[in-house]
């Protein structure tokens, strides 16, 4: 099991509604195992969780690197990159989570990724969908 998953915090979430997962990444000068940069074993853990997301019926709604804190206490806007990951349930994010596949993908993201942090949010508003 990955080490950070909180059990407790995903079965708190509204099981018959979808969720998205806010992903924050700090990445590595150099990936743990040598073989280039924290970003390098990013992009190759991304490769395989991309395709674990999409065989549970979620999908990558948006993601880029952070330039900046234009508001905000500087120190909290620390971050290399952010994505918006859609799952059409707790569920689906736990399975993924807890699949031989993802430990085997989550190998690259530890090498690369110094801090992690996933918040679940629940939608109020999307302007993109008008």
């Amino acid at each position: 099991m990955i080490e950070q998953l909180r059990l407790e915090a995903v079965k708190a979430l509204d099981q018959d509604r979808p969720v998205t997962m806010l992903n924050l990444m700090r990445f590595r000068a150099g990936s743990l195992d040598g073989d280039g940069s924290g970003w390098d074993a990013y992009l190759r853990y991304s490769r395989q969780a991309s395709r674990l997301i999409k065989e549970r019926g979620g999908r990558i709604v948006w993601a880029g690197e952070l330039n900046g804190v234009p508001f905000g206490p500087e120190e909290h806007g620390q971050w290399d990159y952010t994505a918006l990951v859609y799952y059409p349930s707790p569920a689906a994010f736990l399975d993924m989570m807890q699949s031989p596949a993802y430990a085997e993908a989550n190998v690259h993201r530890e090498n690369g990724c110094r801090d992690h942090l996933i918040m679940a949010v629940d939608e109020t508003y999307n302007g993109m969908s008008q």
